[in-house]
């Protein structure tokens, strides 16, 4: 048994489901891609909190925080799992991103599967919330300019958020995949934040059992504050 080290936020919780919001760089549960990684996933986490097994309903990348939907009996996943391949929920990512993002855009570039090879069709609609410019230097530029959006994917294809704002020169702040090495280490260095700025915001579904529309919000990780705090954003 593990020692739990983070408690986890409910957010929405009925006789099928469970609504939490996850942190930051905590796997959803072991898989093929992560398995040098060692540390308790989620699942564990939950089942030491709750002493019952969870069965996730849909993805979330280890460094993205927010909501995750669980279902209680494993005979549910694909009952919830058919909203998210019809595209019947609908899901708001906030991001914070390299640049100055003036306009809405549509993102259609395919990505990759990781196991085919193959490139899949995958869309996202990103819209610019906010901006900031810095007179902090980050090579080759002697300032530094930043957006915060929201990204709604209509499809779910792996790291399909980070790739496309990459597609689109406005690489997510903390990605050190797909990102700007520069800019990651300017926030590391200036505000200690070392974290991928990707949240799963909100989340809104008509529940296929009980018929109830319901919708979750999932409160920001505490590197965003500092963040708003420094750049006089708010929400």
């Amino acid at each position: 048994m593990y020692i739990c080290s983070m408690h986890i936020e409910i957010l929405f919780e009925d006789d099928f489901i469970l609504i939490v919001n996850k942190p930051n760089n905590l796997l959803i549960h072991n898989s093929y891609y992560a398995r040098n990684i060692k540390e308790p996933t989620l699942l564990d986490l939950l089942l030491e909190q709750f002493n019952h097994n969870y069965f996730p309903v849909h993805r979330l990348d280890r460094k993205t925080s927010g909501v995750i939907l669980l279902a209680k009996q494993k005979e549910n996943v694909s009952i919830f799992q058919e909203l998210f391949n019809s595209n019947l929920i609908e899901k708001t990512y906030l991001g914070i991103v390299r640049g100055f993002l003036n306009d809405s855009i549509k993102i259609e570039s395919p990505v990759k599967n990781p196991d085919t090879k193959i490139y899949k069709n995958a869309e996202t609609f990103c819209k610019p919330l906010l901006t900031k410019s810095l007179d902090i230097a980050v090579k080759p530029f002697e300032t530094s300019r930043y957006s915060l959006v929201t990204l709604q994917p209509s499809t779910g294809r792996m790291h399909q958020l980070r790739i496309h704002m990459n597609k689109i020169s406005h690489p997510i702040v903390g990605d050190y995949k797909y990102g700007d090495r520069f800019h990651n280490r300017m926030f590391e260095d200036n505000f200690n934040c070392k974290n991928l700025f990707l949240h799963a915001y909100t989340l809104k579904l008509t529940h296929p059992i009980t018929n109830k529309t319901i919708k979750i919000e999932a409160d920001l990780p505490k590197d965003w504050y500092t963040i708003f705090t420094n750049f006089d954003w708010k929400l």
